[in-house]
């Protein structure tokens, strides 16, 4: 089977293939701030924006950006496939992070999260200069 006879996509590739070379797992970037504090209880587009934040910095600390991820996976506390579907487009199409949309993604309904009141988290990998 390619990859053209799958469904289409949102934006993300069914596939990523990854030259070899040096890869980086991030660890699931959280809504918290540099006190470890969840920030925007119960405000879902907040904390995506604070996951973002916390994912720029994460990958520039490896001397990588945005369009080096190779696979994100993005985990929503909610049972609701549209608030699950719609976090994954805020990220994709809404933050500074959108760039590592492109490559492999998948989009969870969970639960919940390790922080109370962590309504989203995100892991990446990437692949490094």
């Amino acid at each position: 089977m390619s990859t053209n006879e799958l469904h289409p996509t949102g934006g993300y590739e069914h596939v990523t293939i990854v030259e070899p070379g040096r890869i980086a797992y991030l660890a699931g970037q959280c809504p918290v701030d540099a006190e470890e504090r969840v920030v925007g209880v119960g405000d879902l587009d907040r904390q995506i924006e604070q996951v973002a934040a916390n994912a720029i910095a994460a990958l520039a600390s490896v001397g990588a950006g945005p369009e080096a991820v190779v696979r994100s996976v993005v985990y929503v506390v909610s049972a609701d496939s549209a608030t699950v579907g719609d976090a994954w487009h805020r990220f994709a199409e809404r933050t500074s992070l959108a760039p590592a949309f492109k490559a492999a993604s998948t989009v969870i309904g969970v639960t919940a999260l390790g922080y109370p009141d962590q309504l989203v988290e995100l892991d990446l990998t990437a692949r490094l200069p």
